[in-house]
């Protein structure tokens, strides 16, 4: 008993401890940004260069500590889905960044003149940055260098279910940013809700959207902005005229990379009634032509846990037990290698079709018209991706224009999120705001408008007493 009572005094220290280290860490950042409100170029600039080569420098170390969370992520998916992406992110930023600076001219209305007005971009100050573990590095990279880039101090809220690839990143990051630029946070989901209460200039989430609400809540507190990036039920359509093999080979990428763990992949995919068999047995091939057997593949990445896969195993379990066809793609799991499988007659009281599905199981849903794909997906939450598979452009623009979502890919799926050039970001229950590129940059900067006037004061003819000749004048030419 006394063992066990010491135990949990040890627990609650910790705890404790771990609470006192974010306000210190918070009050060491906000100190810092007080001295140096607006960093110049030319810093911002060495930040991000620091980084690329922190970057450059460990990432074999990071393939392998991002492997070991996973029990097996494929090397290759790391290299393109996380260093890639985060690489040329500075690279593009970087490139950028003194046009982005520079203050933008606006125009004054005549009867306010003489007088100038410009924007100017200011550094919000603190931002508070939490990841989710499916993406660990490419999700604090990609927020950290639009903070950076706009000259905020940052911390980082790592996950918990990632502890290799978290741990290391701390120490990366410790090695070329003071602790009062840039911080990174350990710890279970008690800190991760206590980070969420700092009163951040700005805190940008990424994870469920169940967590989401949570995360904005304790935002509100201190009316602190957010910017959600969540997920959802991301649809893919099959038109009724683009080969099947196109179509399917390109859903499978974006639905086998990670295992499927990712935001935007292709939840499930709507296909025209009379082609549904075609589809299954292209995508079949497509994803054989990948990965042709699980066991011992190093490129066939695993659940990232033990809970995630009982969840997945769950959701495969309800869907049969309702009539649901499942056709598993191959024969048996190798640990939490989990096999990917097509799910046929679903219906939406399966738990597969409620929930986000993240992972390698993909309904496949028949549909009579286009404008009845399109009504599936518009009564439904508003998802962060949309694909469609069909080379008919005047089907594409409908697509465009008759849905909402976060983003869109027409004939691929995934890749759009690697735009640096495009903003990435949701809509209502997948997300509010967006960053990426010059976005990432406004979003983590105040626009400042500015009035400029100097010794000469026109505006003098409109102020009190009212009734005056001029004032008659003024209100005749300027309020009609």
């Amino acid at each position: 008993m006394a063992a066990d009572i010491a135990h949990l005094e040890q627990v609650l220290q910790h705890g404790q401890d771990q609470f006192t280290q974010l306000e210190t860490s918070f009050a060491l950042q906000r100190q810092a940004f007080r001295g140096n409100p607006m960093p110049p170029a030319e810093q911002r600039l060495q930040w991000l260069k620091a980084l690329r080569e922190q970057l450059r420098a460990e990432r074999e170390a990071l393939i392998q500590a991002i492997s070991r969370d996973f029990s097996n992520r494929s090397a290759d998916e790391t290299l393109l889905a996380e260093l890639m992406p985060s690489l040329h992110g500075i690279h593009y930023t970087a490139k950028r960044l003194k046009k982005w600076m520079k203050p933008s001219r606006r125009s004054v209305g005549l009867p306010f003149m003489p007088a100038s007005a410009k924007v100017i971009y200011q550094p919000l100050g603190v931002v508070g940055v939490i990841v989710p573990w499916n993406y660990p590095l490419f999700l604090a990279i990609g927020p950290l260098v639009g903070a950076l880039a706009a000259g905020n101090r940052v911390m980082i809220k790592m996950s918990e279910s990632t502890p290799a690839t978290s741990q290391l990143i701390k120490e990366l990051l410790a090695r070329v940013f003071p602790e009062d630029l840039v911080s990174v946070v350990l710890g279970e989901a008690d800190v991760g809700m206590a980070f969420a209460k700092l009163p951040f200039d700005h805190l940008l989430f990424t994870g469920a959207t169940s967590i989401g609400r949570h995360v904005m809540r304790a935002c509100a507190e201190n009316l602190t902005p957010v910017t959600l990036e969540l997920g959802g039920k991301s649809p893919a359509i099959v038109s009724a005229s683009v080969p099947l093999s196109d179509a399917a080979e390109r859903i499978a990428f974006g639905k086998t990379m990670n295992a499927g763990q990712t935001c935007v992949a292709p939840d499930y995919v709507l296909v025209p009634k009379d082609r549904v068999e075609g589809f299954v047995a292209a995508y079949r091939q497509a994803v054989l032509s990948f990965y042709p057997q699980l066991a011992d593949n190093p490129d066939y990445t695993a659940i990232i846990n033990e809970r995630q896969q009982q969840r997945l195993s769950g959701y495969l379990q309800d869907a049969e037990g309702q009539g649901a066809t499942i056709i598993a793609l191959y024969p048996e799991a190798q640990g939490r290698r989990m096999p990917h499988a097509v799910l046929l007659n679903v219906t939406d009281e399966m738990q597969v079709m409620q929930d986000e599905i993240f992972g390698p199981l993909l309904p496949v849903i028949p549909y009579d018209r286009l404008e009845d794909a399109f009504a599936y997906i518009n009564q439904r939450a508003r998802p962060l991706a949309l694909y469609y598979f069909g080379y008919d452009k005047r089907e594409q623009t409908r697509v465009l224009h008759e849905t909402h979502s976060g983003g869109v890919c027409l004939n691929d799926t995934l890749l759009h999120v690697a735009q640096d050039d495009l903003p990435f970001g949701g809509v209502g229950p997948s997300g509010m705001g967006h960053y990426h590129g010059h976005e990432g940059f406004l979003t983590f900067s105040k626009a400042k408008g500015v009035l400029i006037k100097q010794r000469f004061n026109a505006a003098k003819l409109i102020y009190p007493p009212y009734g005056k000749t001029l004032q008659k004048l003024v209100y005749k030419l300027f309020v009609r």
